[in-house]
């Protein structure tokens, strides 16, 4: 676990105004025994997770591809391709949404805006990344990846505690 106790508390206030402010048909599936705490969310995104996440185009028409979903101190972090869509369209348009889903036991899905990170300035960010990946791949290609973290306006969980794992 890398999130401070101020992180822990901010993810905590954030999952509780999101549910808040959800509509009655999502809170009539996610009740209250079928939420996540954000101790529970550490827990169950661990170091990576595969995630959907959706851009816009410059017509407004949403885009979603699978990319490595990595939660860091209460956020996601995800790194793509310098001239892929994902960034172009990220450097345009920054807001994003995403889902980490396993099977119909979890899920988590944020809104937001993707903001760019370098982990060269962030010695702790680029220590995770490497425990993540390992340093050669970080060495040979990773590093010169860009990187953004999703900031999120709103984050749902869904946890059912009776499913299997995927």
């Amino acid at each position: 676990m890398h999130e401070t106790p101020e992180d822990l508390a901010w993810l905590q206030r954030l999952l509780d105004d999101s549910y808040a402010a959800a509509g009655r048909h999502l809170r009539s599936v996610v009740t209250e025994e079928r939420r996540l705490d954000a101790a529970g969310v550490v827990a169950e995104l661990g170091a990576m997770r595969v995630m959907a996440l959706a851009t816009a185009t410059a017509a407004g028409e949403p885009r979603v591809g699978p990319v490595d979903g990595l939660f860091y101190r209460g956020r996601l972090h995800f790194g793509s391709g310098a001239d892929s869509l994902r960034f172009r369209h990220i450097r345009a348009r920054p807001a994003v949404s995403a889902s980490v889903i396993d099977g119909e036991r979890l899920q988590v899905t944020v809104h937001g805006r993707a903001r760019r990170v370098d982990p060269a300035t962030d010695p702790a960010l680029t220590a995770f990344l490497v425990g993540v990946y390992g340093q050669r791949a970080w060495d040979e290609w990773l590093g010169a990846l860009p990187w953004a973290r999703v900031e999120p306006d709103r984050m749902i969980t869904f946890l059912n505690r009776s499913a299997r794992r995927g």
